[in-house]
């Protein structure tokens, strides 16, 4: 174990993702800069008898390439989702996990629910068949953490493992906590990100009784649904997968010759103590959070570039989040400056719950690496509650810092900041 050293720099030299836009790196990247949704008709369970029928399916996915199948046959989608592209962040990264150095190499990995689908199958064997049916492996396959486990049993990374659980800030926490970590000291190395797999029946409906689900454009296509800061907005959409970035001290990565996607430069974390569904009025809690993470190393507001949202769709959160854009970036936040860049993603993958902050870790690293926006699907009609400058289309302009911002139900916010990398 080292010394805290909290200006030591931290790198991204590895990505990883599942997602309904792509299971790999090039796959789901090109998609987000084409345009091209993932959101499609819900095949997990019979949706016909719901007003909503549209999520952000995973489709070609094969879990025994990337688990071992005894373990495939244990456990649940968004374990297989997590180890998957955990394994490709590592293996991306050029990094060798090896006996001189597992003990110093964290997993910083987490869900926002775990594995809910053995819950649901465990309790129906229950009624159906008796105690005695009822697997033996199913608990310690469906706990929050058992991904975190499971990596570290896959990859043999053992040093400092968690997996921290806020809801849909949870891979946002996740990415920035292992970066925290090597900066205490505790790690050298850092597999962090998130998976969900949210797309149960008992999960829709209770988002649709919620009335928290959306739908398209009348007379549009399904793959409307998602339109983060439209004024038509009427809610979001589910997905499911993960997402993982490899993160290490610069001074090792430069050493080894790896490739530097970013810097991992702000981190901020606040709660909003007010409701368990709603942000808070004005957004303040969120606000809090991006102002926590340019402060914590000093990073200039006017030189953020780009803002990947949480952007869920929603008509109250959307304009909370405005808000909070405002409260921190003034109008450099106004759509007719055109100074400040929102790339929202979730208008192709829907909300990944969980996974949504580690996804869309990887878009803001690759957004900064590549230099590239991609645009918001289905961004057609302003909304003056939320004036900002809301990227249509696919750019390119030149990116020094990109933050990832998001909300978690129960109040939880989370932004982390990713610098370009020029050799320094």
């Amino acid at each position: 174990m080292r010394s805290p050293d909290y200006n030591r720099r931290v790198v991204v030299t590895g990505v990883g993702v599942v997602s309904p836009v792509g299971n790999d790196r090039d796959t789901a990247w090109r998609n987000l800069v084409e345009g091209r949704s993932g959101i499609r008709e819900i095949t997990k369970f019979d949706a016909s008898g719901y007003d909503h029928n549209a999520a952000g399916e995973i489709e070609g996915f094969e879990a025994a390439a990337w688990v071992d199948p005894k373990a495939v046959r244990r456990s649940s989608s968004e374990l297989h989702y997590g180890v998957a592209a955990a394994k490709q962040a590592l293996q991306d990264s050029g990094f060798e996990v090896d006996d001189s150095n597992r003990t110093e190499v964290g997993v910083v990995f987490g869900s926002g629910a775990g594995g809910q689908t053995l819950m649901v199958e465990n309790y129906s064997t229950l009624h159906e068949r008796g105690p005695n049916r009822v697997a033996p492996t199913f608990i310690a396959n469906a706990l929050v953490d058992s991904t975190s486990g499971m990596i570290a049993i896959e990859t043999g990374a053992i040093g400092h493992n968690i997996a921290i659980v806020s809801a849909c800030s949870t891979g946002t926490h996740n990415v920035a906590e292992g970066a925290e970590a090597i900066r205490r000291g505790d790690i050298i190395a850092a597999i962090t990100g998130s998976t969900e797999m949210p797309l149960l029946e008992v999960a829709h409906a209770g988002f649709e009784n919620m009335r928290g689900l959306g739908s398209p454009r009348p007379g549009e296509p399904l793959q409307t649904v998602s339109r983060p800061f439209d004024a038509t907005r009427n809610g979001f959409i589910l997905g499911e997968g993960a997402g993982s970035l490899f993160l290490e001290d610069l001074e090792l990565a430069k050493a080894r010759g790896a490739r530097i996607y970013a810097e991992v430069v702000g981190y901020g974390s606040a709660a909003d103590g007010w409701d368990m569904i709603q942000p808070i009025e004005g957004g303040t809690g969120s606000a809090r959070a991006m102002k926590m993470a340019l402060e914590r190393r000093g990073v200039p507001a006017d030189e953020v570039d780009v803002i990947n949202p949480h952007g869920t769709s929603t008509p109250v959160g959307d304009a909370r989040e405005a808000q909070a854009l405002w409260a921190v970036f003034g109008d450099r936040a106004a759509r007719d400056r055109r100074s400040l860049a929102i790339s929202g993603t979730k208008s192709m993958t829907g909300h990944m719950m969980g996974a949504a902050g580690a996804f869309e870790a990887f878009a803001t690293v690759m957004t900064v690496a590549e230099q590239t926006v991609p645009g918001t699907l289905n961004y057609r009609d302003f909304d003056p509650a939320c004036d900002l400058w809301v990227v249509d289309e696919t750019i390119r302009m030149p990116v020094r810092y990109a933050l990832s911002n998001n909300i978690g139900l129960g109040g939880h916010n989370g932004a982390v900041i990713f610098k370009r990398y020029d050799g320094d």
